[in-house]
């Protein structure tokens, strides 16, 4: 028992970081992809901020294309459930750095800030979609400003990932060149 004791505790960051991403999976899986479908159509883009960028006219045909009811399901998709699928990602990604890196929390920054720049852009995605519910349009500038804001979120993202990527080869290097005891 208290082998088994000192393992969970020697391995705590581990076991920290592979229980985020079962939450993260599962979130995925039994919250978004049920709530999201009432929005999702067969053709076109499936939501604003999973492309790179986005123009005016991608803005007006993603909200061209659905109805009413389609809209005000978007609208509580991005007040509620990516909101909450930003903090469940963060977490997990964070739980990751913090093992591979042993707590080195400058790192947890890059996830942060994706994670506002998330948050950031749903409050400008609600707001064009208010406009856009109100007159049928979409001001030019809060679409450039959401794009650029969706822009850096996705590259943070993307370090992330290499900084987890990097974290990887680093425990695989370790593992591979440790001294073996008999």
């Amino acid at each position: 028992m208290i082998k088994m004791i000192t393992y969970f505790k020697r391995n705590q960051g581990l076991f920290i970081a592979l229980g985020f991403s079962i939450i993260f999976f599962l979130y995925i899986t039994f919250i978004l992809a049920p709530v999201n479908s009432c929005f999702k159509l067969d053709t076109g883009l499936k939501s604003l901020g999973l492309s790179f960028s986005y123009s005016m006219e991608m803005v007006q045909e993603f909200f061209g294309l659905r109805t009413q009811d389609q809209l005000i399901c978007y609208r509580e998709f991005l007040q509620i459930w990516d909101a909450i699928f930003a903090l469940v990602y963060t977490l997990m990604y964070v739980s990751w750095i913090a093992y591979f890196f042993n707590n080195k929390r400058l790192l947890w920054l890059i996830p942060m800030g994706a994670m506002l720049a998330d948050w950031v852009e749903n409050y400008l995605e609600l707001r064009m979609l208010e406009s856009y519910l109100k007159s049928g349009s979409v001001a030019e500038s809060i679409v450039s400003l959401g794009s650029g804001i969706n822009s850096f979120k996705l590259i943070l993202s993307s370090i992330t990932y290499l900084i987890i990527f990097i974290g990887i080869i680093m425990k695989i290097k370790t593992a591979l060149t440790k001294p073996k005891m008999n």
